[in-house]
């Protein structure tokens, strides 16, 4: 390469060394320039949020002075709308106390008038009485002379005649009263008694003292029978009660007067026939399987009365006699059932005359208690039932009902009262106990027959299905003394004639009677 080589591109580069000194100069120029251009406009833009917000935060101030404004004219109308009400009552009160003390003054000048008459009609009065007076003295001048008595023997003349009237009226107005209090009680015990049977209605129950079982064949007879009668002579011994097999086809008759025994016979008796194998071993071991399963109907039987009668409580003892009474009979009138009947209507008329009915149907449900156990102790039912019921921690109500609830003793309780009466009305109501009509007409034409032939009585009335016995007796012809020979000789000539179950009460009533007409 020649030197001009060299010298033109030594030149060229410093040429384009200088241009891009200057093109770079030229571009930093550009480059300070868009800066410049861009903080202004940043500037610019800060200035014009500032001044923005400064107007916004000025609209805020007069929102809030406005709004603060606002409130205060409120709360301002409200004060003074208070203030005027509050100026309205004064007002009001102001007018209701000038009313007041113009009411207060007339009622002064009302009352200073009526202070004058009244002292006006006390010396009126004072006058008349000293007038009274001054006649009084005379009329008793007058009597005195007239009658030639002083004053204490007129007074007592007086007070005699007085007494004898006033003692007179006394007695009329309390034999009327008593006569009224009668029939209002006699009127409002029939509506009761009425209204509770209608409202109960219950089967009639009747027992019998025999008991039939169904046999498939005559050979099975002789299988009952067994060998010389072995079988029999062992069923017998086991269940207590007579078994009669007779020439009846088909049937076999289980006799006792013990229900219990008997029904334990006739379920052991039809196991016996089912089964088939009948022997004096299986016929012992049947005959106390079958007491046992009895044992635990007898105690269903009495929780099933005390639920239907919504009695709780009562001890397991008592509730198996309950059971027992299912199996036991009063004129072959079923006892349980008797005794549920006796609950149901005690309980109603309790509640009709405001007594507790829940009480009334506990003291019903347990008053015959004592006939379930009367073969293990001595006395009547009632007294052994009170006994059982005391024992067991019934309440005093209870035993007391089943106590007193045949007359045996002075009735102080009310619940004895309802128990007694609802005993009369289920045992003395038509078909509840099985006699015939005949038999119960000449029963009780026969106790009136026997009570009417005794010197003194008047009139004889058998009541309660011939358990009581009325009879009334004239007052001229016997006392005291003689009527109460005459109940006792009466009770006599029924043990000696008569035979009867239960017991008959004989009641004698003499009394005397006054009657007088005002005409």
């Amino acid at each position: 390469m020649t030197s001009w080589g060299v010298v033109a591109v030594i030149f060229t580069a410093v040429v384009s060394f200088a241009m891009a000194v200057v093109l770079v100069k030229m571009l930093d120029h550009l480059r300070r320039k868009d800066a410049e251009r861009d903080a202004a406009e940043i500037v610019s833009k800060a200035k014009q949020d500032v001044e923005n917000r400064l107007r916004e935060a000025e609209l805020q101030i007069k929102e809030a002075t406005l709004k603060q404004q606002t409130e205060s004219e409120k709360e301002l109308r409200k004060v003074r709308g208070e203030l005027h009400e509050r100026e309205r009552s004064l007002d009001k009160r102001q007018d209701a106390v000038e009313e007041q003390a113009e009411q207060v003054r007339k009622q002064e000048k009302i009352v200073e008038a009526t202070q004058r008459k009244l002292t006006e009609r006390i010396q009126e009065t004072n006058q008349r009485k000293e007038e009274l007076s001054k006649l009084l003295d005379l009329q008793r001048q007058t009597l005195h002379e007239l009658s030639g008595m002083n004053q204490a023997e007129a007074k007592v003349r007086l007070l005699e005649l007085l007494n004898t009237q006033l003692q007179q009226e006394t007695g009329a107005a309390i034999l009327r009263f008593d006569r009224q209090l009668a029939e209002t009680c006699e009127n409002k015990a029939r509506d009761v008694i009425v209204t509770c049977l209608q409202r109960y209605a219950a089967a009639h129950t009747a027992e019998s003292t025999t008991s039939t079982v169904g046999i498939p064949n005559d050979e099975m007879k002789g299988r009952i029978i067994g060998r010389e009668g072995r079988n029999i002579r062992a069923f017998e011994k086991a269940t207590g009660v007579d078994l009669i097999i007779d020439d009846t086809p088909g049937v076999v008759i289980v006799s006792g007067f013990d229900m219990i025994r008997r029904e334990v016979a006739r379920l052991a008796l039809n196991k016996l026939i089912a089964d088939g194998r009948i022997h004096p071993a299986r016929i012992e071991e049947i005959v106390v399987a079958t007491q046992g399963e009895l044992e635990k109907h007898i105690q269903t039987r009495g929780e099933e009365a005390c639920q239907e009668l919504g009695i709780h409580g009562l001890h397991e003892r008592i509730v198996n006699l309950l059971g027992r009474l299912h199996f036991r009979t009063s004129y072959s009138q079923n006892v349980l059932r008797h005794s549920v009947e006796v609950a149901f209507i005690a309980g109603m008329m309790a509640e009709e005359i405001g007594l507790d009915g829940a009480l009334a149907r506990r003291c019903g449900l347990l008053h015959d208690i004592g006939k379930a156990a009367d073969h293990e102790a001595e006395g009547g039912h009632p007294k052994i039932g009170a006994d059982l019921l005391k024992r067991y921690g019934e309440r005093p109500e209870v035993v007391h009902a089943a106590l007193g609830h045949h007359d045996d003793l002075r009735i102080s309780n009310p619940y004895t009262v309802l128990v007694a009466s609802g005993d009369a009305c289920s045992a003395s109501r038509p078909g509840a106990r099985r006699e015939s009509l005949e038999r119960y007409v000449k029963r009780m034409e026969e106790l009136e027959r026997i009570a009417g032939s005794f010197p003194g009585v008047e009139q004889a009335y058998a009541i309660q299905a011939g358990r009581e016995l009325r009879v009334l007796v004239g007052s001229k012809d016997t006392t005291d003394e003689t009527a109460a020979k005459i109940c006792h000789d009466i009770a006599q000539a029924f043990e000696k004639q008569l035979t009867y179950p239960g017991e008959i009460k004989v009641t004698v009533v003499r009394e005397s009677r006054h009657v007088e007409v005002a005409r």
